[in-house]
Formats: structure tokens, C-alpha cells, sequence
């Protein structure tokens, strides 16, 4: 069973109106999208996204008519949402993490706990597998990728062991690619809860699923589709999407400064103002009891942000 993060502080941060439109982006399990689901009236609606099979198989139990989800990239929702005649929404989910299941699933090959096939494709029905990626990777572009997304210190001595390893036999299997990474990282004393392939393994999936470029891309979209006092809210697993996150969020909610003692029309004043946000609340980060019940939830970091009145 998938145990959605920050479920109760999530749906508080939406802030929902019974007749709104709103998207829950990484449908998962559906945790997040049932809760929407009970806070909606009868006009209400709530579109899903998820790149997953799975989690579109998943979602055929929910039998509700004013829910609907598609299978592709969030990175797609402004074109989705046109496409279906919806213009404008009061709210977007984008719950950043790896599921339970997915991490779980042998098959998949993201958990370096388990032995499977080297995959690590969010999207099964299309793209490169982590392993056709470590056959033919060069030893520079490794190090690039372990070092930019897993921000890993052992970046060019575990790219190294790689490709040494790789002339020995073909890396195909988790518990491979663990081992080498084990062999050369030795955990430091306050990180010893932290598994040493945990970098590794998370910059090689960021790197295959486009993770940051999708990012990058979905929430200037999401800003634009919003109705005013609409709510973004974004639940982040790592360093490099809460940063990146955090700095689209500041730079949305910023006002320039305006000229003094210059006379301006409204309309001139508009164009000098970019804070088309306006940031909720400070961070919020998981409870310990709930850390407790659910340890995946430890680097959980929501932020919320509001669409102010739109200019123009």
C-alpha cells in the first residue's frame, strides 16, 4: 500500500472550492486524488495526470464522473487541459515522489534493496532503461549525471568503478549496480541510516525520467492556468526540486521596484510588477509521528503559493 505524504496538509493547502477544477499532477496511488474528490460538490472536478501504467490501471476503481486521469508527462498539462475545453483551474497538486509500489515492485528497478532488472523508467511503454543507458555511457557524462543530480562527493570514483565493471560483464541488475556503488562509497558517520547507492540510484532516475526538465517546465504552466487565489502546491522529495521549487516560487511572488516621483498609468505600473504569486506559509515538513509511521516521508518539504489577480 502507497501511504500519500502530507495527505491532510495537502488538501488544506488547496484550499478547495466545492465547484472547482483542480489537478492532482502524480496521480500515484490516488491517495491525494480521493481526499480532492471528497471535498468537491457535484460541479466539481478534479483531471489526474501520471506517466505510470500502473497508476492508470490503478485509478479505474475510482468510478466518480467528475474524475478523470491521463496517461503522459505533467509537463503536458497545459495542452491536455485545452484539449478537454478547460482553460482555467483553482488549484494543482504535484507530489514529487517515487510511490511505494513502484519502489516496491522487483521490476522496476529503483530500490537497490531488491534484486531486479535495471529500469528505472517511470513511463514503461517508452524510452531508454537505466541498464541500455550504463552499457554505452560514456565515463565523463556519468560522472556529470551522479555528480549534478545525486549531488554524490564520489561522483568520478563511482563512475569509474562503473565502467570498469561494465567490461567485466553487462550491469543489468540492481543489486549490481549497488555493490559497485558500495564497494567505493563507505557512508559518512551521520548519514549511516543512508544507503551508500542511494545517490547514485537516485541521480541515474532523474536523470532517464527527465525529472527536473518536467519540473522546469510544468510550473510556469500551472501559474498560467490558475485562476486568481488558485493554489500551487508542491510536495518535494530531494534537494534539487525543493530548491528549484522554492526559487520559482520567489522570483512568481516578487515585486520590482518602481520608479520614484515618476507619474505612471495603471497599466505601466503592471508591467514593472512580476508577482503573479503570493507565497502561503513557510515550508512544512512531515510530523514526526508520521515519519514514524512512514519513514519515506522524512525529506518530504511542501511549499504553497497563491495566483494573485491577473494583470492585463
Amino acid at each position: 500500500m502507497h501511504t500519500s505524504v502530507l495527505l491532510c496538509e495537502a488538501i488544506e493547502a488547496l484550499a478547495i472550492k466545492p465547484g472547482g477544477v483542480y489537478v492532482d499532477a502524480t496521480f500515484g496511488r490516488g491517495g491525494h486524488s480521493r481526499e480532492i474528490l471528497l471535498q468537491l460538490g457535484e460541479s466539481g472536478r478534479l483531471i489526474a495526470f501520471d506517466r505510470d501504467p500502473a497508476a492508470i490501471e490503478a485509478s479505474q476503481a475510482i468510478l466518480d464522473k467528475r474524475f478523470c486521469i491521463i496517461h503522459g508527462s505533467f509537463s503536458s498539462i497545459r495542452k491536455r487541459l485545452q484539449d478537454m475545453g478547460i482553460a482555467r483551474i483553482d488549484g494543482v497538486l504535484l507530489d514529487l515522489g517515487v510511490s511505494s509500489p513502484q519502489l516496491e515492485e522487483i521490476s522496476r528497478g529503483f530500490s537497490f534493496r531488491l534484486a531486479g532488472p535495471l529500469d528505472m523508467r517511470m513511463d514503461t511503454t517508452q524510452g531508454e532503461t537505466a541498464a541500455a543507458w550504463l552499457a554505452t555511457v560514456s565515463e565523463d557524462q556519468l560522472e556529470k549525471v551522479i555528480r549534478e543530480y545525486g549531488e554524490e562527493r564520489h561522483a568520478r570514483q563511482i563512475a569509474r568503478a562503473i565502467i570498469v565493471a561494465r567490461t567485466r560483464r553487462p550491469v543489468v541488475t540492481t543489486l549490481q549496480l549497488a555493490e559497485i556503488v558500495a564497494a567505493v562509497v563507505r557512508p559518512r558517520q551521520r548519514e549511516s541510516f543512508r544507503h551508500p547507492a542511494t545517490r547514485t540510484f537516485q541521480a541515474i532516475r532523474i536523470y532517464l525520467n527527465q525529472e527536473l526538465e518536467e519540473l522546469s517546465l510544468v510550473l510556469p504552466q500551472c501559474v498560467e492556468m490558475l485562476n486568481p487565489r488558485g493554489r500551487l502546491v508542491v510536495i518535494s522529495f530531494h534537494s534539487l526540486e525543493d530548491r528549484m521549487v522554492k526559487q520559482f516560487m520567489r522570483n512568481a511572488a516578487r515585486v520590482d521596484s518602481l520608479p520614484r516621483n515618476v507619474p505612471m498609468t495603471d497599466v505601466e505600473v503592471q508591467r514593472y510588477s512580476r508577482n503573479t504569486l503570493k507565497l502561503i506559509g513557510k515550508a512544512v515538513r512531515p510530523s514526526e509521528d508520521e515519519v514514524g509511521v512512514n519513514l519515506r516521508a522524512r525529506s518530504a518539504v511542501m511549499r504553497v503559493a497563491e495566483r494573485m489577480a491577473m494583470n492585463g
